[in-house]
């Protein structure tokens, strides 16, 4: 019992470390306890204890006048020179700064992780939806229940594809439940157009256009998704061709995506 404690504390230190880390973003520049406090409903006593550590890690800088805390640029390096080139040099970052200011919607980088996809990282853009405003980096949900995940599966060989499928439905509650056969084929559409339009997910009820990154290695699929209401007066074939200027403007020999006349819905 005592080891199970011992490693349960410090999977909990570990995952609070990783939600202070997330906190910070473009619209959250700095920190003070209360924040942190307030947005993952910790003690206010050891979220302070972690934000010393933090600072005495060279991961936190704090002020010493307004006591509000702010990234280093060690956090911000960290891991960073075992990734590929186009995270190594900020080329991703790049692309998706350009797609907020092109098209003004709030962009998200998706992983996938195990049966999950995760966000990644998250740009909120000045028409971001009330019900996007609280999504952010490190959240997760099964790959089945929005468009990002549906892509990513489509990476996967269908054999293992299966696999994955009948698992995830296993694993669903009931109103997420799906026939398999109809699965199947919505992650079969998507492999060769290497985009496709759908449900963003995690509750915010939002639409996405979804691309994949092009050049990621086997099993580690990336995804850039714009995220927009249904009631948005979107142009799809104008976001499928911002999405691809901006991809072949900033990542390396990229897998252009399918022209926007070819898109089968196109409004």
């Amino acid at each position: 019992m005592p080891g199970k404690t011992t490693s349960s504390n410090k999977a909990k230190i570990a995952r609070r470390v990783i939600e202070v880390l997330e906190y910070f973003d473009d619209a959250h520049r700095e920190a003070t306890v209360m924040d942190i406090v307030r947005r993952y409903n910790r003690p206010q006593s050891s979220t302070s204890e972690l934000l010393s550590s933090l600072v005495e890690l060279g991961l936190l800088h704090k002020d010493p006048y307004s006591r509000a805390y702010s990234l280093t640029p060690r956090a911000a390096l960290i891991g960073t020179s075992g990734q590929p080139e186009l995270v190594r040099d900020g080329r991703i970052v790049r692309l998706m700064d350009r797609l907020v200011a092109q098209t003004g919607l709030s962009v998200a980088l998706h992983a996938m992780v195990g049966l999950d996809v995760q966000i990644v990282n998250w740009r909120h853009g000045p028409r971001a939806l009330a019900a996007t405003r609280e999504l952010s980096g490190g959240i997760k949900e099964p790959l089945a229940q929005n468009a990002a995940g549906l892509l990513m599966l489509s990476t996967v060989a269908r054999q293992r594809c299966e696999g994955m499928v009948r698992r995830l439905n296993a694993e669903a509650s009931e109103i997420n439940k799906f026939a398999f056969a109809d699965m199947m084929a919505r992650i079969d559409s998507c492999r060769d157009p290497r985009y496709v339009f759908g449900p963003a997910g995690f509750g915010s009820g939002a639409e996405s256009l979804c691309g994949l990154v092009p050049r990621q290695p086997d099993g580690h699929p990336l995804v850039i998704s714009l995220i927009y209401g249904k009631d948005d007066k979107v142009n799809p074939e104008a976001l499928l061709q911002s999405l691809s200027d901006a991809m072949r403007k900033c990542l390396p020999d990229p897998v252009v995506l399918v022209e926007p006349e070819q898109l089968p819905h196109a409004a």
